[in-house]
């Protein structure tokens, strides 16, 4: 199935780590990057049950006469047809919408904020509100350009994580890479999780395609992190109502994306694409 990654470019060096990470994750799946290049700082996106105003740090209008073939070069040294986004329709005069029918979207941890203030930790209210109202996964990129030869996907039985856990078989057949799991087991048996994945049909595939399945019985949630592959891209839910109960973002959510540094794709409450 051919897909689309939406990608808001920003013309500096964190940009182009951040947009590196975009184009390596759609070499690997087999995805055409979808660039926008703002030339407002503030644009607005209409899902289905929220309107997002996405407030630009204002580096994203840097050297706007080179941005295009900077963008160009990048899209070119990984072999990949570019496409680039100009918006048709505009709510006020400065304020374009852009459409949302995409598959993935590219974030970075904030869209609002001068990089020098974002650390590991914290992820931008923007970010968070684009995760919580689209269908499509978002790629929430690590500082720097850092690519994954494998795939970790983290299982807490509620059925945002059954939406991660098919998400994740989807690229494990797609890219090849092998696919790890991993589960706090929180007052829950093994036998419990499987049964979860077993209801749903998924046991087969998962058997074909997964490496390991890790359950961390004892040990804090955010020790047990320590053994997740640091090239590895991690798969999980913003929230869900199962054996792990999350509210957007979670608590399991938030001990993972201020513990890591991995790059990140989240499925929020909405994702429906690619079930």
């Amino acid at each position: 199935m051919h897909s689309q990654l939406l990608h808001i470019f920003r013309n500096t060096p964190l940009g182009r780590e951040s947009f590196m990470q975009s184009l390596y994750f759609c070499k690997n799946v087999g995805a055409t990057p979808v660039v926008h290049i703002p030339k407002h700082i503030k644009f607005l996106m209409y899902f289905d049950n929220d309107v997002v105003q996405v407030d630009l740090d204002g580096s994203y209008l840097t050297d706007p006469e080179t941005a295009e073939a900077h963008a160009l070069e990048l899209i070119t040294s990984y072999d990949l047809t570019p496409k680039f986004l100009t918006p048709k329709n505009f709510t006020a005069s400065t304020l374009p919408d852009i459409p949302t029918n995409f598959d993935f979207m590219c974030c970075p941890r904030s869209v609002s904020d001068l990089s020098s203030k974002i650390g590991l930790g914290y992820i931008g209210p923007r970010v968070r509100r684009i995760v919580s109202s689209a269908r499509f996964p978002v790629l929430i990129t690590s500082p720097v350009f850092k690519p994954w030869k494998r795939l970790a996907v983290f299982f807490g039985g509620s059925a945002n994580a059954l939406n991660a856990l098919k998400l994740g078989l989807r690229l494990a057949r797609e890219t090849g890479v092998p696919l790890d799991i991993f589960t706090q087991a929180e007052n829950h048996s093994r036998e419990d999780y499987e049964a979860i994945v077993q209801e749903h049909n998924l046991m087969e595939e998962l058997e074909r395609l997964q490496r390991n399945w890790t359950f961390f019985e004892e040990g804090t949630f955010e020790s047990n992190l320590y053994v997740v592959p640091h090239d590895a891209l991690v798969v999980l839910g913003a929230c869900g109502h199962g054996l792990i109960r999350d509210l957007v973002f979670g608590s399991k959510m938030e001990q993972i994306q201020s513990t890591i540094p991995n790059n990140l794709l989240i499925v929020g409450p909405y994702y429906t694409a690619g079930l």
